[in-house]
């Protein structure tokens, strides 16, 4: 049963898609009303969510935040894509089991992924700073090449 004022109750909103969430708002109702706006409007959402998971996925390796802004292009992409929609809906499954595994293992374990972690993005940013060079602003004792 609707909630007052025709709202969709919370576990039924919870439930919707993205893409029909987005569609509720008026804004994108006079949008998907006009095809000579709908399409575009399509058009640069894709390739707004492309230019942003593209530039989330050139930067997964260095240190920053790669993967986060990878999802926030998915997230992007899922207003409009169903298919985006479904892989945003899989990483964060992915992502959430990880964090519970993770979470379940000793503190030994924790510690070791953790060393890992920066021993990786250590190692990145030594082949990095190697392959373009040493920025003039790095003190002389800092070990890197030259």
């Amino acid at each position: 049963m609707p909630a007052r004022g025709g709202e969709v109750p919370v576990a039924h909103a919870e439930q919707r898609s993205l893409r029909e969430r987005v569609a509720d708002y008026r804004w994108r109702r006079r949008i998907a009303g006009r095809r000579s706006l709908d399409a575009p409007y399509r058009v640069l959402v894709g390739v707004a969510g492309g230019l942003v998971v593209a530039f989330g996925i050139v930067t997964i390796p260095l240190p920053g935040p790669g993967w986060l802004t990878v999802i926030a292009g998915l997230f992007v992409l899922a207003t409009e894509f169903a298919w985006a929609e479904r892989l945003l809906a899989y990483t964060r499954r992915r992502v959430t089991g990880w964090t519970e595994w993770l979470g379940r293992q000793p503190v030994v374990v924790r510690i070791g992924v953790a060393v890992l972690t920066a021993a990786f993005v250590y190692a990145v940013v030594l082949v990095t700073l190697h392959v373009t060079g040493v920025p003039h602003w790095v003190p002389g004792w800092v070990p890197l090449w030259h």
